[in-house]
């Protein structure tokens, strides 16, 4: 192992850049070695932390964080007149990915795993929209704060037989907050349903 300098100018200074050579061994960053960085021999950068691959870069720049939380749910089959005059949380019990764990499949609820920014899109489509529904809407209900979509079906003169919509937030969570999907139809009858091929629930943390 050895250390070599090269000198660049950076505003009008000559700043040292050491270069630390480890002919493709690990360097080790903690006592018990099971935090490293290491460039494996097709030019890729892998950084692990407590014996788990944290970041990879590979020769072209991408970057890859397999302990990023984040995850993508959808339902198994069609929700199929779904309750009226209460609140009812949308569980998404199919996992599409579930990366780092956060998301709970038989609750419809996603965890924060530590503080941070994050954001979650959720798309649907409903069907079978009587004209006697005064309203419905969806809420993104979270710990700290809640998005809403509210929808007057007034507006229709008909029964509608599709509608499609979309709820995007950017969520301030602090860890162990929870987030998760919830309907609530007012007046009407119970004649709703919900797609499940076009109806998804997803979401990562950003920084």
């Amino acid at each position: 192992r050895c250390t070599r300098s090269s000198y660049q100018e950076v505003g009008g200074r000559l700043m040292t850049r050491s270069v630390i050579q480890l002919g493709g061994q690990a360097l080790k960053l903690d006592a018990d070695g099971d935090t490293t960085i290491q460039v494996s021999s097709d030019d890729v950068l892998i950084v692990d932390t407590a014996g788990n691959e944290a970041l990879k870069i590979d020769a072209d720049g991408h970057v890859l964080m397999s302990k990023q939380s984040a995850f993508m749910a959808k339902l198994s089959t069609n929700i199929t007149n779904i309750a009226k005059g209460a609140d009812t949380t949308i569980v998404f019990d199919t996992e599409v990915f579930d990366q780092n764990g956060d998301y709970n499949n038989s609750t419809g609820i996603f965890t924060a795993p530590i503080t941070g920014r994050y954001a979650f899109f959720f798309n649907t489509r409903t069907e079978s929209i009587e004209t006697d529904v005064t309203w419905w809407q969806w809420s993104m209900v979270s710990s700290n704060n809640s998005n809403y979509i509210l929808t007057s079906a007034e507006q229709f003169d008909a029964t509608f037989t599709y509608f499609g919509q979309m709820n995007i937030a950017f969520l301030d969570m602090d860890a162990g907050d929870t987030t998760k999907m919830v309907w609530y139809q007012n007046g009407g009858t119970q004649s709703i349903d919900i797609n499940a091929a076009s109806t998804k629930f997803s979401g990562f943390l950003v920084c």
